[in-house]
């Protein structure tokens, strides 16, 4: 098994990798490189002394990649990376350290209002495939990850609705919800302005947007039952029409569309948005 010390580590932090892993691409990788600062900036709050852990702090001893993903053949773009990292304090014992690394995404409630009746509400979905559910058809806002050639949440949420749902609209357009809500408190452990959906093994975070518009109604009908999805990535989207009043209903099996909804009735009710 191959191995390497990170550079700029004191104690050392030695990190065992897979075969077909190069200590370069996992350097390299967005994820691990934003897990492992918010990691380190979390460790170093030990030092204060009204820290819950400041008499016997944790330490990262060491990372093991279990296993990789690739998007494309291998070695080509680094896609998830599967590790177990050793945080450890001696006195105590050690803290869970599996994690799945898949970085930042962004998911959009899209709110439409015919133009003839202003008071009905239309949420636009998506219904697609997700194996690890182990569904053909699961229903959820449309979301997409974070890439290395858009850095803006705001600018993938744009490009994935044009790639899920076919409509272009512009970034002004989009409310970064999660921000507003968290916008008061400034994490002192460098966390993202993000849901995180499952923080106990991994390191996602979705930043949740808002776009919210009237239209046509014809405009609206046209939207219903769409065939979407980008081809290369091999996705079979079918976009859908919710009435707002059933939204969980159909999509509270989904942890995006509950975040959504939420962030949605807690700043309408506190007037963040209008």
């Amino acid at each position: 098994m191959l191995s390497f010390d990170l550079p700029d580590h004191t104690p050392t932090v030695t990190v065992h990798l897979v075969e077909d892993l190069t200590k370069e691409q996992l350097l390299a990788f967005p994820a691990f490189q934003r897990w492992l600062s918010t990691l380190n900036s979390s460790l170093a709050r030990q030092k204060y002394s009204d820290h819950a852990f400041h008499e016997h702090p944790y330490i990262l001893r060491k990372i093991t990649i279990q296993s990789i993903d690739w998007f494309g053949p291998p070695g080509s773009k680094l896609g998830f990376v599967k590790l177990k990292a050793e945080v450890k304090s001696d006195p105590i014992g050690m803290l869970p350290g599996v994690v799945f690394l898949r970085g930042g995404s962004v998911a959009v409630l899209m709110i439409v209002r015919p133009r003839d009746a202003r008071d009905e509400r239309w949420v636009i979905m998506t219904e697609q495939p997700r194996i690890p559910a182990g569904s053909l058809s699961f229903m959820e806002i449309p979301a997409g990850m974070m890439d290395d050639t858009t850095r803006t949440f705001a600018g993938v949420a744009a490009k994935e609705i044009k790639e899920e749902v076919g409509l272009t609209l512009r970034e002004d357009e989009l409310v970064d919800m999660t921000r507003l809500a968290v916008q008061g408190h400034k994490s002192p452990e460098n966390l993202a302005n993000a849901m995180y959906p499952s923080p106990g093994g991994c390191d996602e975070y979705i930043a949740i947007f808002l776009w919210e518009k009237e239209m046509d109604r014809l405009e609206i009908e046209n939207l219903k039952d769409k065939l979407m999805g980008e081809r290369t990535e091999q996705e079979k989207i079918t976009v859908r029409l919710l009435n707002y009043e059933r939204l969980l209903e159909v999509g509270g099996r989904d942890a995006k569309t509950l975040a959504a909804w939420s962030l949605y009735e807690y700043l309408k009710r506190t007037r963040e948005i209008s």
